[in-house]
């Protein structure tokens, strides 16, 4: 079973590289037939096409393959394999050197990665994701999802603290000043926003990767509609060429929350290849 899930793993990372999801195809063919611009709608169709041929090269949706991110969601009664998650690692590691991801791991001591003054490594399997989220379900087996995070969508990406005012609606106005301000300088449009909010930087951080995961562009929330509609009248468009599509939609995820004046949201615009996403599950018979 340690080889079989190192190999899933692998395959999933070329997956979540290569391989628009259904929702997101139909959000752009979508996008096509709403969008008067002629300009932006030859970026729209151009971006399609692009992941046609991702698709069927099997080759990167984009030239930023990303870094590797991993959730793990483990059910009730259920045994977690040997050396789990040693094979997660090295399957990521085999599927960056598969496609191949771009070589971009910083080497040195700490100094040295932060200033990048001692080369790179040009292993692509060498650009590791961060420690493992891990979490539960209600189900019975194991679920290992793969995203894939591009720079510009970080660059542009912004956690912090709001005063909720008992107002969900000054409440997102926030965000969407913020949305409003980095979108533009994205670069990359149509976007799609994803927002995480909860009690901590860290629980945001976790749902927004969440909403990456289980978010659907066919299936909007009333939130998530009001937050494409208002980035969509801002005149963007694709590529920054202006026109009516600048949001494919929104992803939003809401945890708990505690008693106070304060929620945190973490907020990331993704960019026009992006959620980049692969799920495996593994039932509890074929764990046994």
């Amino acid at each position: 079973m340690s080889e079989q899930i190192r190999e899933m793993v692998k395959n999933a990372v070329v997956e979540a590289s290569t391989t628009f999801k259904e929702d997101q195809i139909a959000a752009y063919e979508f996008a096509i037939n709403k969008e008067e611009n002629d300009n932006s709608r030859w970026v729209l169709e151009l971006l399609l096409e692009n992941a046609h041929l991702a698709k069927n090269n099997q080759v990167p949706l984009c030239d930023d393959t990303g870094i590797p991110h991993i959730l793990v969601e483990v059910g009730p009664n259920t045994s977690m394999p040997e050396d789990f998650f040693d094979n997660l690692e090295m399957g990521v590691a085999d599927g960056l050197r598969n496609l191949p991801g771009r070589s971009m791991a910083v080497l040195g001591d700490d100094i040295q990665r932060i200033e990048q003054n001692n080369g790179l490594s040009e292993d692509p399997g060498k650009v590791t994701p961060p420690s493992f989220l891990v979490d539960k379900m209600d189900e019975e087996g194991l679920k290992i999802h793969v995203i894939m995070l591009g720079g510009g969508p970080e660059i542009r990406a912004h956690t912090s603290r709001v005063f909720h005012q008992r107002d969900h609606e000054k409440f997102f106005k926030e965000a969407l000043t913020w949305m409003r301000s980095e979108i533009p300088k994205l670069g990359c449009t149509p976007c799609i926003p994803v927002l995480g909010i909860g009690r901590t930087h860290f629980e945001a951080s976790s749902l927004l990767l969440k909403a990456m995961v289980y978010g659907n562009l066919k299936n909007q929330s009333r939130i998530e509609n009001k937050i494409t509609n208002y980035l969509n009248q801002t005149n963007i468009g694709a590529l920054g060429l202006g026109g009516s599509v600048t949001a494919l939609g929104s992803l939003v995820k809401v945890g708990p929350q505690r008693a106070s004046g304060v929620r945190i949201i973490s907020m990331r615009p993704c960019c026009c290849v992006e959620p980049r996403k692969a799920s495996i599950f593994l039932s509890q018979d074929l764990l046994e």
